[in-house]
């Protein structure tokens, strides 16, 4: 079964909110750019697919825009190329590389991740907590941004069991940024959901 890693900048406060931390730089970039080549598809609720297209999302006359650097292009490729699954119960359709979730949440990713592969690849906030709480996470990397927020959305705020981890992997950035990556500890995997 191929594993889903949960990936998102977090403030040392907690806060997940795509502004709280710092701009993206050319390291930073250049770690999530290798981190999503690693998966084999994206997993999205709708407000960060929304996000990302927004953002990411080739413009129609094949010329990325000129407030993207040249450091930026690596990623904004990466992204806009790959295969997409949006969770939604309100959408009608999606494009972007992307195909509707829906169904039982966890009957639709334990699906995903039989497929064959190396990995799935879910960031945002809303989806992930639901994710975590059906013990679907196999993974989870944190950028760790040397900034206190003070306000915003919190790191899986509401998770109702807390999920012990073990670190796997560490990185550390100019910026002052620390990517962390864990892993649930076993007896999280034996628990009873």
């Amino acid at each position: 079964m191929k594993p889903l890693r949960y990936s998102i900048n977090v403030t040392l406060d907690g806060c997940c909110h795509h502004e709280a931390g710092l701009p993206p730089d050319e390291e930073s970039m250049h770690y999530w750019t290798e981190e999503m080549e690693r998966a084999d598809a994206l997993l999205f609720g709708r407000v960060t697919y929304w996000m990302m297209e927004s953002a990411w999302r080739k413009p129609a006359t094949g010329t990325w825009p000129d407030w993207m650097g040249e450091w930026q292009i690596p990623f904004a490729e990466t992204i806009d190329g790959a295969k997409k699954h949006v969770v939604s119960s309100t959408l009608d359709k999606v494009d972007w590389n992307a195909e509707l979730v829906r169904g039982d949440l966890e009957t639709a990713v334990r699906h995903l991740k039989q497929e064959p592969g190396e990995g799935l690849w879910v960031g945002g906030v809303t989806l992930p907590l639901a994710l975590a709480e059906l013990g679907l996470i196999d993974e989870y990397e944190f950028l760790v941004q040397p900034v206190i927020a003070g306000h915003g959305p919190t790191l899986l705020a509401g998770l109702r069991e807390r999920i012990q981890l073990e670190l796997v992997d560490r990185q550390e950035f100019r910026s002052g940024a620390v990517a962390m990556r864990y892993r649930p500890r076993e007896q999280n995997a034996a628990a009873p959901r």
